[in-house]
């Protein structure tokens, strides 16, 4: 995603994932999905992931399930990256508005400056990036896929030129830093 307003993410960058392949993906594969974002935040994007295990609750703040989940999926991401800037589980507002995130989530680093946002489900991500590619006039580059043998990626049935040059450039990028 990238945004008109740099104030969030990454100068105005960020990754949202995941928006286009696992339905409701168990806690291991978040977490699997989680540190892949992040190498692609720095491969790719060139930046420093900060990344927030996204949920309807901050920090305990309801009780429920799909919050366990990824409650769950932050503790084995931590453990497959323990140098990763991670945290979780965390409402969007708090991962990425600075004065909410320190409200609802004292202490973490990651909230209020997330750049990379972890999605809980397809559903959520699909929702949120169109959301914010409509609402809010970003510029939308993807779907990047990730843990795949070789570089491959996928377009939208709408895309234009400019996304297949965008993804053609992701996919070369990719393909520099995965041998």
């Amino acid at each position: 995603m990238i945004l008109k307003d740099q104030t969030f993410g990454h100068n105005g960058i960020m990754l949202f994932a995941d928006c286009a392949v696992h339905p409701n993906p168990t806690d291991r594969e978040l977490a699997e999905i989680a540190v892949s974002s992040a190498k692609t935040a720095r491969t790719v994007g060139g930046f420093e992931p900060k990344v927030a295990m996204l949920s309807f609750s901050t920090k305990g703040s309801a009780k429920h399930e799909m919050v366990d989940k990824v409650l769950r999926a932050t503790q084995i991401a931590r453990e497959m990256d323990p140098d990763l800037a991670i945290d979780g589980e965390m409402q969007v507002d708090a991962a990425i508005i600075p004065a909410i995130g320190k409200s609802k989530a004292p202490g973490s680093a990651i909230a209020g400056s997330a750049n990379v946002l972890i999605f809980p489900t397809l559903e959520s991500g699909n929702i949120g990036y169109k959301l914010v590619q409509r609402l809010a006039g970003a510029e939308t580059v993807g779907p990047v896929l990730q843990g795949m043998a070789a570089p491959i990626n996928d377009l939208s049935r709408g895309c234009s030129v400019e996304d297949i040059i965008s993804l053609i450039a992701i996919t070369v990028n990719q393909a520099a830093n995965c041998y």
